[in-house]
């Protein structure tokens, strides 16, 4: 064992007390205090409502990398979630097992929870994501800022511009949890401010007083309408306030990140040879480095097909990054847990420079392939389209008189709208922020296929059925 993980380091009283409450069961939302089961805590409890909610099942048909893969071994958003998840997991239980030796805290903490925590938030942190990726994103952004668009129409805060003007799925994913699932809760999953605040990497609205530095603010992660929850949140966990609207993140946020990380750096290579965009040689070299070499991998020689190897490869390279990432983490302990520490933890790695060739070769090959880039500029195309079409619709409606004044379109559009994305009495809400946003929560919950379909429909290209 090394001396970062030596479980006999002289505990601290003030340490052991900030993880006691970082690691707080409270659930945000809740009236009522949470109530683990003798076999379950409120930990794994969050990890269940996340599996079960719809949110999380449409991430099966959204781009991880390949929008609309025709095989089926490629990784969508929900088995990458589901893979983040269990590195998370294991993450978190190597990290726990020394923080709760180290401290103490055997009263009131297992290691598991580390782990549950962790296992959850990984579970949920693309649950945000548009159809299309980071494509569709970048989609939403431009709609919204175009000349003379839904952000020159409409009567808006600064900061309510900046939601739209910077549109983020890490923010989008927090109003999931919080507002759109279970809508009649206040609170929406009524996750525990734990598992909340560790999916936050980007602890901060998107608009701020004072600039702020470091990685954690390199985007944002809440709207204006989830502002009163997430200071809730951060508030019950107790993490630092950097300035209005802003905290330092949430410990175990960083080891969030580092398991979406190992992640998608290593099994977008998998994918990739999988699929020929890049040869297997290739990727087999790349994981060969990061997993220490032939002496870590010892049953290389005995394994024949390439596709094997490669996913022998990858599991050796991801158990190395693993336990790396834990020891980093608990030698950064304490800056990390007083707010001074704002780094990627991958890139203190021994194998940082191969991490950093694998990440540039994905840009230069991967995600720039033929067949990703032109479904991509098509779900641009679509998002678009399908948000002129319904902003639009709740825009004339609103602004006729009554509901049969009001242009054919709208009157036709308004009832594909889920009541959830409407106001009162199913009408376009009064709040012209709160109006742009649920049409955006309505075309960003959609499903690669379900998006394309509509547009198809509604642009007369297709008929249902």
């Amino acid at each position: 064992m090394t001396a970062s993980m030596n479980t006999s380091t002289t505990p601290s009283t003030a340490l052991a007390e900030r993880w006691r409450r970082f690691l707080s069961p409270r659930r945000v939302g809740a009236t009522v205090p949470a109530t683990p089961a003798p076999d379950r805590s409120v930990f794994q409890q969050d990890y269940d409502r996340i599996v079960f909610c719809s949110a999380f099942r449409r991430l099966k048909d959204k781009t991880q990398v390949f929008p609309l893969a025709q095989s089926d071994y490629v990784r969508n958003r929900l088995t990458h979630s589901l893979e983040a998840s269990c590195v998370g997991r294991s993450l978190g239980a190597t990290v726990g097992r020394v923080l709760v030796a180290r401290h103490r805290l055997e009263d009131v903490l297992h290691a598991s929870d580390f782990g549950a925590v962790i296992a959850a938030a990984c579970l949920a942190h693309d649950i945000g994501n548009p159809p299309f990726g980071h494509a569709g994103e970048d989609a939403i952004r431009e709609w919204c800022t175009q000349p003379g668009g839904a952000l020159d129409r409409l009567p808006l805060t600064g900061a309510q511009r900046a939601d739209f003007a910077r549109y983020e799925g890490n923010a989008q994913g927090f109003r999931v949890l919080t507002t759109l699932q279970s809508p009649s809760n206040r609170g929406g999953l009524q996750l525990t401010a734990a598992t909340l605040m560790a999916f936050a990497k980007y602890p901060c609205a998107s608009k701020v007083e004072t600039p702020l530095d470091g990685r954690s603010a390199r985007k944002f992660g809440f709207f204006q309408s989830e502002a009163a929850l997430f200071r809730e949140a951060a508030t019950t966990v107790g993490m630092i306030e950097r300035t209005v609207g802003a905290w330092r993140r949430h410990p175990l946020a960083f080891l969030v990140e580092a398991a979406d990380d190992i992640c998608y750096r290593i099994v977008d290579l998998e994918d990739a040879a999988r699929i020929g965009v890049l040869p297997a040689k290739d990727v087999e070299t790349l994981l060969l480095s990061v997993a220490g070499g032939e002496a870590r991998a010892t049953r290389l020689n005995n394994i024949v097909e390439p596709k094997e190897r490669i996913e022998y490869l990858r599991a050796k390279a991801i158990g190395r990054l693993v336990e790396e990432i834990a020891e980093i983490f608990l030698s950064h302990e304490e800056d990390i847990v007083n707010g001074d520490y704002d780094e990627e933890l991958l890139g203190e790695t021994q194998v940082a420079a191969t991490l950093k060739q694998i990440e540039d070769l994905s840009h230069e090959k991967v995600y720039v392939a033929r067949s990703a880039m032109e479904i991509e500029a098509a779900g641009c195309e679509v998002l678009s389209g399908l948000l002129d079409l319904f902003f639009t619709a709740v825009s004339e409606r609103f602004e006729a008189p009554t509901k049969e004044s009001a242009p054919i379109r709208s009157r036709v559009l308004i009832p594909l709208l889920p009541a959830q994305f409407l106001g009162n009495g199913n009408t376009p809400d009064a709040d012209p922020y709160l109006r742009l946003l649920k049409v955006i929560d309505f075309v960003c919950g959609m499903t690669d296929s379900y998006a394309i379909t509509l547009y198809r429909r509604l642009k007369g290209i297709e008929l249902p059925g």
